[in-house]
């Protein structure tokens, strides 16, 4: 009797058990699967930084910024120096010769500096092809990610005032787009470059 009522205790007790993993299992297999929506949402700016496609083109305009920092300390002192040096000849140079002297050095800083804001400029152009290129290289993956989950749009979250964060396909973009196109490359910025860094539009979802 007294195995019985083992067998009986113990059978119930692998009974409970299972039973207590049942929906744990179920779970897991349903955060498994995306959930489907036919709205979608991203954080456009993330989407950028925080792949390798973004990181290795912040690498890329910090050490752009670096050198044009190093080079306008660089013209900076030696400026300095020349103005100085001019400045200590103006008691030994005739009025005239002095003025022609100081307005050429004038002109040679007004030169100068436009060359150095040029260069900043492609900097800031740098970022925006950057920018460009990765979002239309993304495109086919964004594309089956809102396939995939059954969805007709992604909307930007900057432009909604609410939304379940289940909905938010960002960090599933990133590791995507990572796997699939990768950190891209140092392409040169041409004149011709665009600078629209509005996210492109995808084509029409078929309906099924």
């Amino acid at each position: 009797m007294a195995e019985r009522c083992a067998r009986v205790w113990i059978g119930a007790g692998f009974l409970a058990l299972g039973l207590a993993c049942a929906p744990i299992t179920l779970a897991a297999q349903e955060a498994v699967a995306p959930p489907q929506s036919p709205i979608l949402t991203l954080d456009q700016e993330r989407l950028f930084t925080e792949t390798l496609w973004g990181k290795r083109a912040a690498e890329r305009i910090e050490a752009a910024s670096a050198e044009l920092a190093a080079e306008n300390r660089q013209i900076e002192a030696e400026l300095i120096a020349e103005e100085r040096a001019l400045t200590k000849q103006r008691a030994d140079l005739p009025v005239d010769e002095f003025r022609a002297a100081a307005e050429a050095f004038d002109a040679r800083v007004t030169e100068i500096r436009q060359t150095q804001d040029t260069k900043a400029r492609e900097i800031g152009r740098l970022r925006d092809a950057e920018r460009q290129r990765f979002f239309t290289e993304a495109l086919p993956v964004m594309s089956e990610v809102l396939r995939d989950r059954g969805a007709v749009v992604v909307l930007d979250n900057r432009a909604i005032f609410l939304a379940a964060d289940v909905i938010d396909v960002t960090d599933e973009m990133i590791a995507r787009i990572d796997v699939e196109i990768g950190a891209g490359n140092d392409a040169p910025v041409t004149p011709e470059t665009p600078e629209n860094t509005e996210l492109p539009q995808p084509e029409p979802v078929p309906e099924n």
